[in-house]
């Protein structure tokens, strides 16, 4: 199975986060999947690659080719892809994976998440999109989501299109 992961990019963000993705990266390997990925080198980005490529597994780099303009990419890529644009590159990662994983993340993990909720929800994609919820990082967003249920804004099928989790072996239960 080919796995997206969409996570930040930050070279700043705590270390326990860094552990986790490392974690992961490691899953990712021992349960025979490959990465894709927006080929940073820094942050969750970066730490769920490098558990996967020191336990020897696949990795797609998907990113503009203006991207290394604003951060460090990482280099240990099996495969690298070069977009024009960010929505080529979100194009991309949704046609060449089988399931997706919310990290933590910022602004731009955030639109990536609610580009796939929407395409799910509309039928253009059918894939598990699975957020990693690590020390309760995205409760806020939960809630938020939460809410537009109860002001009818969501439909309450809506949070079927999407898994929380907060630890590692639940995304690999719900992903077999």
């Amino acid at each position: 199975m080919k796995i997206c992961l969409y996570g930040a990019g930050s070279k700043f963000i705590d270390e326990k986060y860094i552990i986790a993705g490392y974690k992961l990266g490691e899953k990712i390997v021992t349960h025979g999947h490959s990465l894709v990925f927006g080929g940073g080198n820094d942050g969750m980005m970066g730490a769920v690659a490098r558990g996967v490529y020191d336990n020897n597994g696949y990795i797609l780099a998907i990113a503009p080719e203006w991207m290394s303009d604003f951060e460090e990419l990482y280099e240990n890529c099996d495969k690298r892809i070069h977009t024009k644009t960010m929505n080529e590159r979100k194009d991309l990662f949704l046609k060449m994976s089988d399931a997706i994983i919310i990290a933590p993340g910022g602004i731009g993990t955030l639109d990536e998440f609610f580009e796939a909720l929407t395409l799910n929800k509309l039928g253009k994609i059918s894939m598990p999109i699975i957020i990693f919820n690590i020390d309760g990082y995205y409760d806020s967003m939960i809630n938020m989501l939460n809410f537009m249920i109860e002001e009818k804004t969501m439909s309450a099928d809506d949070n079927k299109l999407y898994s929380v989790v907060s630890n590692i072996d639940d995304i690999f239960n719900i992903l077999g």
